[in-house]
C-alpha cells in the first residue's frame, strides 16, 4: 500500500464522516477496492482461525465506590446503605444504634450516603491468565449516583458464571466524563457514571483449559466457510504430512498435536504462521440504518435491471386571510385559512447490464442524485426483483 493511496483513503473517509457529497461513497469504495488489490491475497492461519478452548471468560462483581464529592447515591438507594453496613461489620466496626440502617429506616431517617455509590464491576479474564497477574476492570454506577469522578473502588470479588471468585478488584477510578452544575446551569461531557481502573484487579484463580491435555487441537474458523476450512487443512497437511489435520465441519478442523506441552506450543505457533489463500466471501451488503452507512463487498454483482429513481417534492403553503362582512350587515369578521399545495415529480431510469459490478451500481445511483437512504431502498428492490444475489444485513 502506497502512502499516497493511504492518505487519499483517510481524507475521503473524513469527508464522508463530515457529511460530504453523495458521490464520495463511490470514491471511497473504489479506494477500498484498490487497497485490497495492493495487498497479498494469502493470509496467516492466526488471522483466519483460533484454537478451540483458548478464549476469554467474563467476570462480574458488585461493590462500592467511596470518596465521591456529594455525587453518590444519597438516601434514595437502600441497598447502598445495606452494603456499607455489611462491609463495616466485616471490618469489626460497630455502628451507633441510632445510625443503624434498619433503625434509621424505621424512624424515617434514611442514611445520607452522598459520598458512596453502588456499582457493578466487570472484566474479561484472558486465556491462560495466571494468579498474580492484573486485569483492567470497568466500573458502572448501579443506583442514582450522578458521577463517579474522584472515587475509589473498595475490595470487590469478581466471579465467573460458575460462581467462583477469579479476581479481586480495588483502586482509584479513571472517569473521562464530567457533570457540572452551577446557578441553574449544567453541562455534561461524556458519561460520568462509568469509569475504568487500569490493572485494577488481581487474578486469584486459573481457568482450566484442554489445551495441554486433549488428544487433538481444534482450530475454529472465524467465519463459516467450507472453502477456507478446507484450505487450512490442506496447508497443514502439505507442510507436516498427510493426515496431520482433518476437517470436522464447515467451521472446525482437528490437528494431531505432540503430547509434550512445550512442543505443542511451538507446533501451534508454526501452524498459525502458515499462509493460506482463503476462499472468496459470500456476496454481502451491510446496512447501518441509524447512520446511513452502506458497505458492499467486491463479490456483489447484479443482473440486467432497470431502476427508476423518482424525486417527489410536496410543498404546502398556508395563507391566512380575513373575511369582512358586508357594510351595515351587523356581521362578524371571520378568519379564513387557505392552503396551496404543489407537487413536483422528476425521475429518470438507470439501466444495469448483466454482470455489472459494485462500482458501476453505486456510480449510476449517485449520478441519478440518490441519497444514501435511496441507495438502500434501490438495493433492497433489486434483491426482491431477483437481480441482486447478495445477503443484505441491516444493523
Amino acid at each position: 500500500m502506497t502512502d499516497d493511496l493511504w492518505m487519499e483513503f483517510v481524507m475521503t473517509l473524513s469527508k464522508v464522516r463530515n457529511g460530504g457529497n453523495k458521490g464520495l461513497l463511490s470514491v471511497l469504495l473504489l479506494i477500498c477496492t484498490s487497497l485490497v488489490a495492493n495487498q497479498g491475497h494469502a493470509e496467516r492461519v492466526k488471522d483466519l482461525a483460533s484454537v478451540g478452548g483458548v478464549r476469554e471468560n467474563q467476570l462480574i462483581g458488585y461493590g462500592l465506590v467511596v470518596g465521591l464529592q456529594g455525587t453518590g447515591d444519597g438516601k434514595d438507594v437502600s441497598f447502598t446503605g445495606q452494603s456499607l453496613k455489611s462491609i463495616l461489620s466485616s471490618l469489626g466496626v460497630t455502628t451507633n444504634p441510632y445510625d443503624d440502617f434498619d433503625l434509621a429506616q424505621s424512624r424515617g431517617r434514611p442514611l445520607e450516603l452522598d459520598n458512596v455509590a453502588a456499582v457493578m464491576v466487570t472484566a474479561d479474564l484472558p486465556a491462560f491468565a495466571k494468579p498474580g497477574q492484573r486485569l483492567d476492570v470497568n466500573v458502572s454506577a448501579l443506583g442514582v449516583a450522578e458521577s463517579l469522578r474522584g472515587g475509589t473502588l473498595i475490595m470487590t470479588r469478581l466471579r465467573g458464571i460458575d460462581g467462583q471468585t477469579y479476581a479481586i478488584a480495588q483502586g482509584s477510578l479513571t472517569v473521562t466524563g464530567l457533570n457540572e452544575e452551577m446557578a441553574g446551569t449544567s453541562i455534561q461531557v461524556g458519561v460520568p457514571t462509568s469509569g475504568r481502573i487500569p490493572r485494577g484487579a488481581i487474578i486469584e484463580r486459573e481457568v482450566d483449559t484442554p489445551f495441554g491435555t486433549s488428544e487433538y487441537l481444534v482450530f475454529n474458523v472465524h467465519a463459516k466457510d467450507f472453502g477456507t476450512t478446507d484450505a487450512i487443512t490442506t496447508a497443514i497437511n502439505n507442510e507436516y504430512g498427510e493426515g496431520t489435520a482433518f476437517s470436522l465441519d464447515g467451521v472446525s478442523l482437528a490437528v494431531n498435536a505432540p503430547s509434550d506441552t512445550s512442543q505443542r506450543v511451538k507446533f501451534v505457533s508454526m501452524i498459525e504462521n502458515l499462509e493460506v489463500d482463503p476462499s472468496d466471501p459470500e456476496a454481502r451488503i451491510v446496512v447501518n440504518s441509524r447512520t446511513g452507512t452502506v458497505v458492499i463487498n467486491q463479490n456483489v454483482a447484479v443482473k440486467a435491471a432497470a431502476v427508476s429513481h423518482g424525486s417527489i417534492s410536496v410543498r404546502i403553503q398556508t395563507l391566512n386571510t380575513v373575511s369582512q362582512p358586508e357594510p351595515f350587515s351587523d356581521g362578524v369578521t371571520v378568519g379564513v385559512q387557505n392552503a396551496g399545495i404543489a407537487v413536483d415529480t422528476e425521475g429518470e431510469a438507470v439501466v444495469f447490464e448483466p454482470g455489472v459490478d459494485l462500482k458501476e451500481v453505486v456510480s449510476a445511483v449517485n449520478a441519478a442524485g440518490a441519497s444514501t437512504s435511496s441507495l438502500i431502498a434501490i438495493l433492497e428492490a433489486l434483491k426482491m426483483a431477483g437481480s441482486l444475489h447478495a445477503d443484505i444485513l441491516v444493523m
